[in-house]
């Protein structure tokens, strides 16, 4: 007899995620429903303003995914006026959201998702000693020190002493499927604490570009507000520019030395999460980090990928990308909001609000369902990385060698291509898009350096409007997927704004010819070792990265006032 659970919310951040499943006698989801349960209105906020206000208001659909908002929000007016960036721009933009994907990896891994993987309290049961052992035969990383180990037990053993265990309440330690050896956990648990220290220093670069993080202030439709100067201090200087290195160096350590090594090693004592949470196996992802004023030249690929068959790549291959532009449409069959027109494209989208109450055979989430060519697909570091592997991508491609090889080294276990498909796959593919983010930073920092030797100080290219319509996208690879804004403009005025983002593509509900959006499916056939503490569907929905404020954009139909800011 089969039983249903409800989790609600399942995020540890950016919540508003209620998942349903079926499970059956034999202690396997048979059925699933993902649901977003707030509603943002964001685009509808948008309709009437002026286009280069548009990257400040669309940052606010999340708290956390802010950066890359800016920058898909300015790429799709841009592309609209066909309007070329400056190179000091683009190297600024991309040093910007380098970092704030190695910042978003890292919080995903350990503050997000370890917890999955992790039983905290049996770290109390480890021989420090062992634990640091452990973690110098693996890599040189300064923190895996004895006294270290030390210090984080005894952290730790007042925490469970108090009976408040703070940032680590709510797991479910002592559960059936942890099954990391006590040193193995007592060594995660201090690179958890370390993370904290590391995720910030990411963070800082974006901070010193941007003035601010989260909700950057430095970009612009037609480049970026930052001015270059050699000599005045309240503008980039090469001494802010060379604190961006510092935290470069920092933050490359703990990737190359800790967060790679430790997933490889949860991928080690868990090969069975290789085979678990598949889903849908259609990937897309857009290239990326732009090494030319019209978005024509990149550092990493993008395209499409049919049914996880790498000979079915189609790429996308320039902002504007006709491929891409034509084969995006969202449904709302299953989603709360006025429909009964089809499938629409971003371009004729429409958001608004037709709210059922939970049908799970007909509306069930304020999340739409994106489709490409007809179909759902899956976004994210996975689809990166398997574009890499179709296009032979050997600097993305050398990171996942060295993955695979840490897991064959500890597990004992061969993990075959097709095991990517998979819960595990989806953290070793951010593991490997982390250290490549951090290799892309030392190369674009390289870049505006020599570009601004070379006595160029161009930011900035002053946008002009056109009588009429024109319309535009902007995509970009953000750390959970591909991102795409697309804006209609009329006579200088925003006519309509829809964004599609990349838990729209993987929290989707069912779509137009009732397909199961990627979360639905990777759960299926997940099996639960204890349907009263359903761990293991955390562990897969977690992997994705969820971020539903982004998905499901916020409004007051009452139109009460917030809050009241005045300029001064």
């Amino acid at each position: 007899m089969s039983k249903r659970i409800t989790i609600d919310p399942i995020t540890r951040i950016e919540g508003h995620l209620r998942i349903d499943c079926e499970v059956g006698a034999d202690n396997k989801v048979s059925a699933a429903w993902a649901s977003g349960t707030m509603w943002r209105g964001v685009e509808q906020i948008l309709l009437g303003r002026d286009p280069r206000d548009a990257w400040a208001i669309t940052q606010r659909f999340c708290g956390v995914c802010t950066t890359v908002h800016a920058i898909a929000s300015v790429r799709a007016v841009e592309n609209a006026l066909d309007l070329p960036v400056p190179m000091n721009a683009q190297y600024i933009r991309n040093l910007m959201i380098a970092a704030h994907a190695v910042h978003d990896e890292i919080v995903h891994f350990y503050h997000l998702s370890a917890l999955d993987w992790v039983d905290v309290v049996s770290a109390l049961k480890a021989d420090p000693v062992k634990a640091s052992q452990l973690g110098e035969s693996l890599s040189s990383w300064s923190g895996n020190g004895k006294n270290e180990m030390i210090a984080v037990q005894v952290k730790l053993k007042t925490l469970v002493e108090s009976g408040q265990l703070g940032i680590f309440t709510n797991g479910y330690w002592g559960h059936p499927a942890m099954k990391l050896p006590p040193e193995v956990n007592l060594l995660a648990v201090a690179h958890y604490l370390q993370a904290l220290d590391v995720q910030r220093k990411a963070n800082k670069i974006v901070a010193i570009l941007g003035s601010k993080t989260p909700h950057i202030q430095n970009v612009a439709v037609g480049g970026v507000s930052n001015a270059i100067s050699l000599n005045s201090q309240s503008v980039l200087t090469v001494e802010r520019l060379l604190a961006i290195k510092e935290y470069i160096d920092a933050v490359k350590d703990f990737c190359n030395n800790v967060y790679l090594i430790d997933v490889a090693a949860i991928a080690a004592f868990y090969p069975e999460w290789t085979t678990i949470g598949k889903g849908v196996t259609n990937y897309l992802a857009c290239p990326d980090f732009p090494l030319d004023e019209k978005g024509t030249k990149f550092m990493t690929n993008g395209g499409h990928i049919a049914g996880g068959k790498l000979e079915s790549f189609k790429p996308i291959v320039k902002f504007g990308d006709e491929y891409f532009r034509d084969g995006v449409a969202e449904s709302v069959k299953h989603s709360w909001y006025q429909g009964g027109k089809g499938a629409l494209h971003p371009y004729k989208g429409e958001t608004n609000a037709d709210y059922t109450d939970f049908k799970e055979n007909e509306k069930y989430s304020w999340v739409k369902s994106p489709m490409f060519n007809g179909e759902p697909a899956q976004v994210g570091p996975l689809a990166r990385v398997l574009m890499a592997v179709a296009t032979k991508d050997d600097e993305i491609l050398k990171h996942l060698t060295k993955l695979l090889g840490i897991v064959e080294a500890v597990g004992k276990v061969k993990v075959p291509l097709e095991g990517l498909h998979s819960t595990l796959g989806r953290h070793a593919a951010r593991a490997v898009m982390c250290q490549r983010n951090v290799e892309i930073m030392e190369v674009q920092w390289k870049m505006l350096i020599d570009n601004i030797a070379k006595g160029d100080a161009a930011t900035f290219n002053k946008p002009t409007f056109p009588k009429g319509e024109i319309s535009g996208f902007g995509m970009h690879e953000a750390p959970r997927g591909l991102l795409s804004h697309w804006v209609v403009i009329e006579n200088g005025i925003i006519k309509n704004y829809q964004a599609v983002v990349p838990t729209t593509w993987n929290a989707a509900p069912k779509n137009e010819k009732d397909q199961m959006g990627p979360y639905e499916a990777s759960l299926i056939d997940t099996p639960l070792a204890d349907p009263e503490r359903p761990l293991e569907v955390l562990r897969t929905i977690h992997s994705f990265d969820p971020c539903l404020a982004c998905a499901v954009h916020l409004t007051d139909v009452t139109k009460r006032q917030i809050v009241k800011v005045r300029a001064l």
